[in-house]
């Protein structure tokens, strides 16, 4: 009896099993097909249906630089400028030296307001060309490897013969003990981008600037769509930015998207 019960209960999970990796077939077959018919219709120039499938590939959790840039590409030969700067900031977020994606990126920019940039540091220029030189999954990739090296290197401290080779093994683990740090610190930063982004686009035709957040806060700007701002906070249905060119001021929230 109790033998009967126990194949009854593997056949059970079994089953299931089954049927979950069946569906995930499926639903991945689906998008693999859903993803086709999109670069089909945006090869073919209907950008209506190519954005409506990229659209529904996204909500299904399907996100990669690729789809983000034929979207963004789309909205940008519909004409919406808005949409597509900030579909091809996306994809520079997960493929951030895409030369494609960055020659375009700029040419839409060049339609939007144009002010003057406060350089950066050169420090942070530094820092951030570092960052930019993977992806966070390239920096994952380059952290594993890196700890296996580590790994390898106490090993070889631990139980080689030799004691040069030890001295390899230990200063060899060492240094990678401190990159990996590094490594990591950059993925978690690179993947706190993604995820929580501070960064947004101007989505509106037209906006305006104001010194607080009320109707009555004086006009600062005049901001129109694909405009580029950084969110510094956001209080009910407003938000405090800062432009390129380092001015601070307050926008409606529904005026723009997150990057």
């Amino acid at each position: 009896m109790i033998r009967h019960k126990i194949n009854i209960f593997f056949t059970v999970v079994i089953t299931i099993l089954c049927t979950t990796f069946a569906n995930a077939q499926v639903s991945e077959k689906a998008l693999q097909d859903s993803l086709t018919n999109a670069n089909n219709y945006a090869q073919n120039g209907l950008n209506s249906q190519a954005i409506d499938t990229y659209e529904y590939i996204i909500s299904k959790g399907y996100t990669n630089a690729s789809v983000y840039y034929n979207l963004g590409y789309s909205y940008y030969k519909q004409g919406n400028l808005g949409r597509a700067i900030l579909n091809m900031e996306r994809a520079k977020k997960l493929s951030p030296n895409d030369p494609d994606v960055l020659y375009n990126l700029d040419l839409a920019y060049a339609l939007t307001d144009q002010m003057q940039v406060v350089e950066p540091m050169f420090l942070e220029v530094w820092w951030d060309g570092v960052k930019n030189m993977l992806s966070p999954d390239g920096w994952a990739w380059v952290l594993a490897v890196l700890f296996i090296i580590m790994l390898a290197g106490i090993a070889a401290f631990l139980f080689a013969n030799s004691i040069s080779l030890r001295k390899v093994g230990f200063f060899g683990a060492l240094v990678c003990a401190c990159l990996c740090v590094v490594a990591f610190s950059i993925a978690l930063n690179k993947r706190g981008e993604i995820v929580d982004s501070t960064e947004a686009i101007i989505l509106s035709s037209s906006v305006t600037l104001t010194t607080s957040p009320d109707k009555n806060g004086s006009e600062m700007a005049v901001l129109h769509e694909g405009t580029h701002i950084e969110i510094i906070s956001i209080l009910n249905e407003w938000a405090e930015v800062r432009l390129k060119d380092g001015n601070v001021g307050w926008l409606k929230v529904a005026d723009f998207e997150k990057i």
